[in-house]
């Protein structure tokens, strides 16, 4: 029954629609994938400065569809009927300018995976539908700017990186769908959400998301391929939150609500592809800025603008609110992968490494032992530089080190138990496993390419026995084959570098590599989870995260992302390797200081941050509160690849100069040693460097730290000495140890 009962909601979504245009109202008419039910949505046209719409109740047959059309059509016919205007697949959000509201839809998809026979699909074409006609439209005074709003709008490409599932709740983790399953209009206020403002509106009038879909932005790839004969459907997908999001200089840092930017959730999917017993499994890590308050001004002379920390939190409580917001999400523990810099000749990167290291120390001096954060401080750039340091190995301990701690998510479905077509899969868990709540404390949680080669691997395969993989206790469901109890992540990994592009792409994919070693096992596929970095397995799985961090550096800097580690394991030549670094890095430099502020400015309104009014400064004027300015010079670069009925596009822009308050300027004179700390002497010092070179101007704040005795014992000897051996806290003693034999790139 409840099988039944999961089918039939499954069978009441709606994932096809067609528009009908009168001259008073929208008719929007929505059926579900076997075309066995009909919906009705009105859209009044008589007042399109309000959102008026209204969902017929009534669930129509098949057999009704027809004379449903016919009824509409005779109750306009005096003002001409009803026409066709387009097919959809589901509305986007409504948006209002300064004149009528605008209907967003998507008229074309793609297939680009499926979730247990839960299709995804990435938009390919959207139309922007005004609900106003020739008689209800208002008379604008200021029509060109609503124009060049409706322009600036199309820079947001739907056609880049945003997927959506009309049935599976892609917004939420594998390990979220099973254990905290949610239903309702609520769901859109997740955090990967991206549609969240513009469907806003009609969620609060209807209480449904029946007609509405969830677009969510990153990345989503999947691709099946072979271990000793058995099918294994790998799914990789990147989620970016919609707080504080923008492009890479315009967004830094953390806000006052704890959110930071360029903040991404990456899942990786395991399950078996049989008619036996589903196993599935997730692990999910994070990447986001780091969480204090800095920024760099985007200059159109300089590759590498000045790291200015702002004097804006000295108790670090946007930090502290960050990783409470991680805490609740994912559970404990949280485990910090800083990749920064630790040695360089001017100090830039390493004024942040020192900031970062002191709000960890304090904020884990106000909290029990069993909440600390964990983290370790480990240049990436330098190690990877060193012949006699193999950076990949050494992150692939520090993933196993850190999977021991959160492990993952594992579960298995008898076929009697599954319950096919259910949106979130939640009755597969309470019918197999009856009900496994986490607490708050230890639970948490684009491209479609060709079929990987299959992968041989006799040395490894497990036994044909799916028991095999994992130590769990097994028991019956209603005399069924014994099925394993499920286990949960508990915690996460959060792998930042200055830009969580580059760097930290490497980190997560030896923490994939990892975490897929340990899912095989699980499933009983492979006999340890221990996986060569040499090995077919790795190298598919590099070409997953490859691309992936392609897609994310495009998407926050502007071009692909460095993978000089990456091609030199693939032997690529060294000077092959430089001449695509140096292309990467102009073509990053130009969108950073000549598109960014117009992609910034279009995010901005797209998510709702800024909402035009009218007799209100405009986005792109000074006084309208609005951090990135547009002007008139930089419009006129901005280059437009529009589609017919395609509300999305490219663009550019410029950001103001004038820093926030509150910045002390601090200057390096004379400084030959690697890795020095700034002079705090005095402001005056700092002042007169500036004035005379501000060339050598790196921005800090003089923190001014308790006098509180706790608090002094935690800072002592927090960063000083730091170079002098390797900076872990809160990981196992074995570790630690292995370390300090002998891996002297560690810092």
């Amino acid at each position: 029954m409840a099988a039944a009962a999961a089918e039939a909601e499954v069978d009441s979504c709606l994932q096809s629609f067609e528009l009908y245009e009168a001259e008073s109202k929208f008719y929007i008419l929505g059926t579900n994938s076997n075309k066995t039910i009909w919906r009705l949505l009105k859209i009044d046209r008589m007042e399109p400065s309000e959102l008026n719409v209204d969902e017929d109740s009534t669930v129509h047959s098949q057999s009704d569809y027809l004379d449903m059309l016919k009824n509409l059509d005779e109750e306009h016919r005096s003002t001409g009927g009803v026409k066709f205007v387009t097919n959809c697949f589901g509305i986007i959000g409504f948006i209002k300018f300064l004149g009528p509201y605008y209907m967003l839809i998507i008229t074309e998809q793609r297939k680009i995976g499926d979730i247990f026979g839960h299709p995804v699909y990435q938009v390919t074409k959207t139309a922007m539908i005004e609900l106003s006609n020739s008689k209800s439209r208002p008379k604008l005074i200021n029509s060109k700017d609503e124009n060049r709003y409706k322009k600036l709008l199309q820079i947001i490409d739907l056609r880049k990186d945003f997927f959506f599932s009309h049935s599976y709740h892609i917004m939420r983790s594998l390990q979220k769908n099973f254990n905290d399953p949610q239903e309702g209009w609520e769901l859109y206020d997740t955090m990967f959400v991206w549609n969240e403002f513009l469907t806003r509106g009609v969620r609060d009038i209807l209480k449904t998301t029946l007609w509405t879909v969830a677009l969510v932005y990153g990345f989503f790839k999947q691709d099946k391929f072979a271990i000793c004969g058995k099918d294994i459907m790998l799914t990789l997908i990147a989620r970016r939150s919609r707080h504080y999001a923008g492009t890479r200089y315009l967004k830094r840092g953390v806000n006052e609500e704890g959110r930071v930017a360029n903040d991404v959730e990456t899942e990786q999917i395991v399950y078996e592809n049989m008619l036996g017993p589903w196993q599935i499994s997730s692990v999910v890590q994070n990447r986001g800025s780091i969480p204090l308050f800095w920024s760099q001004e985007t200059s159109k002379l300089n590759l590498k603008p000045d790291i200015i920390l702002h004097e804006k939190d000295k108790n670090y409580e946007a930090t502290r609110l960050h990783f409470e917001n991680l805490r609740k999400r994912y559970g404990n523990p949280i485990i910090i992968l800083n990749l920064i810099k630790t040695l360089e000749k001017r100090p830039r990167e390493i004024i942040l490494r020192w900031e970062f290291d002191r709000a960890i120390k304090i904020i884990n001096s106000g909290l029990p032992g069993e909440d600390h954060l964990r983290f370790l401080h480990w240049d990436l750039h330098k190690n990877s530089q060193s012949k006699s340091t193999n950076a990949l190995q050494v992150l692939l301990k520090v993933a196993f080190e850190a999977l021991n701690m959160t492990e993952f998510f594992y579960c298995q479905v008898s076929p009697d138990q599954r319950a096919k077509g259910s949106p979130n899969l939640s009755p597969t868990l309470k019918i197999g496993f009856g009900h496994h709540a986490c607490d708050d404390k230890n639970c948490g949680n684009a491209d479609y390419v060709d079929d990987l080669d299959d992968i041989s691997q006799e040395d490894t395969c497990g036994s044909s026995d799916p028991g095999n993989g994992i130590a769990e206790d097994k028991f019956e469901v209603n005399g069924s084959a014994q099925i394993k109890r499920p286990k949960f992540q508990k915690g996460v990994l959060r792998t930042n570098c200055i830009d969580c592009l580059d760097r930290t792409n490497v980190a997560q994919y030896a923490y994939g590599l990892a975490a897929l070693g340990h899912q095989l096992h699980a499933l009983g596929s492979v006999e340890s989870p221990e996986v060569h970095l040499d090995s077919p397995l790795s190298r598919h799985l590099m070409h997953f995260y490859e691309r992936m961090g392609d897609t994310l550096a495009l998407q926050y800097g502007g071009s692909a992302a460095h993978n000089k580690i990456f091609s030199a394991k693939r032997g690529h030549l060294k000077f092959a390797i430089q001449s695509q670094e140096f292309f990467r890095t102009l073509q990053r430099y130009y969108s950073n200081a000549y598109m960014d502020a117009y992609k910034q400015a279009a995010i901005n309104l797209f998510l709702g941050y800024f909402q035009p009014q009218v007799g209100k400064p405009a986005l792109w004027e000074p006084e309208s509160g609005d951090e990135h300015v547009l002007d008139d010079e930089t419009c006129k670069l901005m280059k437009r690849a529009r589609s017919d009925g395609s509300i999305l596009n490219k663009s550019k822009l410029s950001i103001s100069s004038n820093g926030p308050n509150g910045i002390l300027k601090l200057a390096f004179t004379g400084s030959k040693n690697e890795g020095q700390r700034p002079n705090r002497s005095s402001d005056t010092a700092c002042d007169n460097g500036m004035s005379k070179s501000r060339s050598k101007a790196i921005s800090t704040p003089d923190v001014n730290i308790s006098t509180d005795s706790g608090v002094r014992d935690v800072i002592s000897g927090t960063t000083d000495d730091q170079a002098s051996g390797i900076h872990a806290q809160g990981f196992s003693k074995d570790f630690v140890q292995w370390l300090n034999q002998g891996e002297a790139f560690w810092y």
